[in-house]
C-alpha cells in the first residue's frame, strides 16, 4: 500500500536514498543480467564505463562476467530511448521500443532529410542486412556499412549510423556478442526469440513502476524526460501505479519510490560514509532530469565540460558527488587519481581508506 512520507530529509539523504535503490549500497545484486533488470535501462553509450557501472552493482563480479552476459544475450544493448544506447534485459526490449521509437523517428525526421535518407533507403538496408546476418550470422559496423555502401546507400557524414539507428529502434537488428571492444550486429529476432507485448498505457505503468523502484526518490518529470515519453501519457499511466509507491515531499516536488526504500527513512540511511568511484554516464547521475539533488550547479561544468555530452567519472561520498576520478598507468602499475571539486575540503583518512577500497575494487575488476 502507497503512503506518504513527512519526515525531513536533506538533500544528501535523498542521495543515499538513490544509491540504495540503485543497488549501490548495502549487498547489491546477484549477477548482471539480474543488475540490468532491476535498473530497467542503464545508459550505455561508453561500452566500458557501462561494465563498470553493472559491475558496481554486482559485489564480486568482475568484468568477464559482464562480458559473458552481453555475449550470450541475457544482457541487450540497443536505442530504447531518447536515441541513446541503454543496456536492458531482452525480453524488454522490443515492448520499450513500441513506446518510444516513433516519437524519435518524428524528432529526427528532419535530420533524415538533411542526410537524404527515405524510407525506401531504410527498407533497402534492412533486406541487405538481414540477408548478411540470417541464420545466426554477424557483422561489425564496419562490415555492415560495407554492405551499405555495396547496396548504394552511403554511411558518410552520419548517415550510417542514422540507418543503423533506424534499423535498430524498429527491431530488425540489435548489438549481440562481443568482438573485442566491440558488439557485433545480429538479427534482432534470432537473437531474442522471446519478447513480451504490452499494451502502451500498460508498458508506460510497467517503465514508471520499475523506474521508481530502481531510481526513486525521483519525480514524475524526471521519468517522463528519461524516457521521452509526453507527460500527456505519463499522468494516466501512474494512476495504475501509485499505489504501489511512497510519496516523499521534498522542496516544493513530490518524490516517488518503493516503500523498500522508503522504510530506509524508519531507522537512519545507510552509507552516510560510504565512497563509490562511479563509471560516467552512471544512471546515479544521468537517470534524472534534475540532478542538483546530488550534484551542486556550480559543479555541474566540472563532470561535462563545456557540457560536450562527454560525462566524467565521479566519486560520490555519502550521496553526493563531490569529484571526478581517472586510471593513470598500465596494467601492474594502474592507480586511480581523485580530482576533488573543493581543494580546500580533502578527504579525511576514514574517507580516504574507503576510496582507497574502492579504487580496489575497481582495478580487480577489470582484472576478473
Amino acid at each position: 500500500m502507497a503512503g506518504t512520507s513527512s519526515k525531513r530529509v536533506s538533500s544528501k539523504v535523498m542521495g543515499r536514498l538513490r544509491l540504495a535503490s540503485q543497488g549501490l549500497l548495502g549487498p547489491g545484486l546477484g549477477s548482471a543480467p539480474e543488475a540490468v533488470r532491476w535498473m530497467t535501462a542503464s545508459q550505455a553509450q561508453n561500452l566500458q564505463e557501462t561494465m563498470w557501472a553493472v559491475g558496481l552493482r554486482v559485489p564480486g563480479s568482475g568484468l568477464t562476467d559482464v562480458r559473458e552476459a552481453l555475449d550470450n544475450g541475457s544482457v541487450v544493448r540497443s536505442w530504447p530511448m531518447r536515441g541513446t544506447l541503454h543496456l536492458v534485459a531482452p525480453e524488454d526490449l522490443r515492448w520499450m521500443l513500441g513506446l518510444t521509437a516513433e516519437r524519435l523517428t518524428r524528432s529526427i525526421a528532419g535530420r533524415h532529410r538533411e542526410l537524404d535518407i527515405t524510407w525506401a533507403d531504410i527498407e533497402k538496408c534492412r533486406d541487405v542486412a538481414l540477408e548478411r546476418v540470417a541464420g545466426g550470422g554477424s557483422l561489425s559496423r564496419t562490415e555492415l556499412f560495407g554492405v551499405f555502401e555495396a547496396a548504394g546507400q552511403p554511411t558518410t557524414g552520419q548517415r550510417g549510423i542514422h540507418i543503423l539507428g533506424t534499423l535498430c529502434r524498429h527491431g530488425w537488428l540489435v548489438q549481440g556478442p562481443l568482438a573485442g571492444n566491440q558488439q557485433l550486429l545480429v538479427a534482432f529476432d534470432e537473437w531474442i526469440p522471446v519478447s513480451r507485448t504490452l499494451e502502451r498505457q500498460e508498458g508506460i505503468a510497467e517503465f514508471m513502476l520499475r523506474y521508481f523502484r530502481s531510481h526513486g526518490p525521483a519525480t514524475i518529470r524526471d521519468f517522463a524526460w528519461w524516457t521521452q515519453i509526453p507527460l500527456t501519457d505519463v499522468r494516466p499511466a501512474f494512476e495504475l501505479v501509485r499505489r504501489q509507491l511512497v510519496e516523499l515531499e521534498f522542496g516544493d516536488n513530490s518524490y516517488w519510490m518503493s516503500p523498500e526504500t522508503a522504510s530506509l527513512l524508519d531507522d537512519g540511511v545507510p552509507g552516510q560514509r560510504s565512497v563509490l568511484l562511479l563509471p560516467g554516464f552512471d544512471e546515479f547521475v544521468l537517470g534524472y532530469q534534475d540532478r542538483s539533488l546530488v550534484l551542486a550547479p556550480e559543479h555541474a561544468n566540472k563532470i561535462v565540460p563545456g557540457g560536450n555530452g562527454v560525462f566524467k567519472k565521479t566519486i560520490v561520498a555519502g550521496g553526493e558527488a563531490i569529484g571526478t576520478w581517472a586510471r593513470a598507468g598500465t596494467t601492474g602499475s594502474a592507480a586511480v587519481v581523485p580530482e576533488l571539486f573543493d581543494d580546500a575540503k580533502p578527504l579525511g583518512p576514514g574517507a580516504q581508506a574507503t576510496f582507497n577500497k574502492a579504487a580496489q575494487q575497481y582495478l580487480a575488476f577489470l582484472d576478473s
